[in-house]
């Protein structure tokens, strides 16, 4: 099975959005108080361009990891169809995001210097309108990725599910073998036991062959003495 980098991609783009969400809530609350001169909107501006550039390239990469899947097949990676079409749904509602944002910083920014202090009670709602649609697709997203993840979770949990069952079957061929073994070891010990018996009967018969045979060989040693110590006193008395 290939690797699949989308999950590695996606979370750097995710972290990357949700910085850019913070500084682009920084942003709009600096420039609804400050002069468009102002430093620190100038500075803020510049770090939520800088964040959006780098969220941009990171996109690409994950769109590039989501074409690799679309073309050579879904299947070659373990995944199913309605899975890419979340990929997919996800880097559109990235790039929108990205756009959306940087409008604000661009568009509205040129905006504010062209437009009549009259038009500023209007726009600001618009901004709030924009500001309000934007959440909700957040929280619709949020509520796909969350979804994904409880599917990812899912098949995590399927996995180690299996592994499990796997690991039981191998234990119970395991303790089948060791019982086995165990029967064998028994076998064995009886089988020792038995021939010691023999050993031990066989060394007594042994010991009582030995010990009649020393008594029978001192019996003729002492008749030869005997007969010997009759002889020379017959020599004796003859001489």
């Amino acid at each position: 099975m290939s690797t699949d980098p989308y999950h590695a991609v996606q979370q750097e783009v995710q972290a990357s959005l949700q910085n850019a969400a913070t500084l682009r809530a920084s942003y709009m609350r600096i420039r609804s108080t400050a002069r468009e001169d102002s430093e620190e909107l100038i500075w803020a501006r510049n770090e939520l361009k800088a964040t959006l550039a780098a969220l941009e390239a990171d996109l690409e990469d994950l769109e590039e990891s989501v074409n690799v899947v679309e073309s050579t097949g879904a299947r070659l990676f373990g995944l199913e169809e309605s899975e890419v079409i979340d990929r997919r749904r996800y880097v559109g509602h990235v790039r929108r995001e990205i756009e959306t944002m940087r409008a604000e910083v661009d568009g509205q920014s040129d905006g504010r210097r062209s437009r009549p202090s009259s038009m500023v009670g209007p726009s600001g709602r618009a901004a709030e309108s924009n500001m309000q649609e934007d959440e909700d697709s957040q929280a619709e997203w949020a509520k796909q990725e969350q979804q994904m993840m409880i599917r990812q979770q899912d098949e995590t949990i399927d996995t180690i599910a299996g592994t499990l069952n796997t690991l039981h079957e191998q234990a119970g061929l395991m303790g089948q073998e060791i019982g086995e073994h165990v029967e064998m070891l028994e076998d064995l010990e009886r089988g020792v036991d038995r021939s010691d018996a023999k050993l031990n009967t066989a060394m007594s018969k042994m010991r009582n062959f030995i010990r009649q045979t020393e008594e029978t060989k001192s019996g003729w040693c002492i008749i030869i003495l005997i007969i010997i110590l009759m002889a020379l006193l017959l020599a004796v008395i003859l001489v």
